[in-house]
């Protein structure tokens, strides 16, 4: 069941499928639900977003039920190329962070056609 005080304003499908979710607007939409004050709704979300980089730091997972799993993976040195000259380079070793969608989230994408 979802709780209908979380639930957060969507695009309509007459608008370009370009918009980007900012923190303002998450601010802004919780803020609209009549729960917290802007203060509290802006100190709310940075809190959980800090808590998510420290977890992603520490090399944890990320796992947000319905959501889906933020992961950190572990890239090894490689060759690359160039984009602009085409020369070859050698990609450092790197960490980076990937995503997967949650069953029930790729569910919804899905119907949402």
């Amino acid at each position: 069941m979802i709780d209908e005080r979380f639930r957060f304003a969507v695009p309509s499908k007459e608008r370009k499928s370009t918009m980007t979710l900012t923190k303002a607007h998450i601010v802004e939409n919780l803020f609209a639900k009549n729960i917290f004050t802007k203060t509290e709704s802006a100190q709310i979300i940075e809190t959980l977003f800090e808590i998510v980089k420290q977890t992603l730091e520490r090399g944890e997972d990320v796992l947000i039920s319905g959501f889906g799993k933020f992961s950190v993976k572990e890239k090894n040195q490689r060759r690359g190329r160039n984009p602009q000259t085409g020369d070859p380079i050698m990609l450092s070793p790197r960490k980076v962070v990937t995503f997967k969608c949650s069953g029930v989230l790729r569910e919804r994408i899905n119907l949402a056609k």
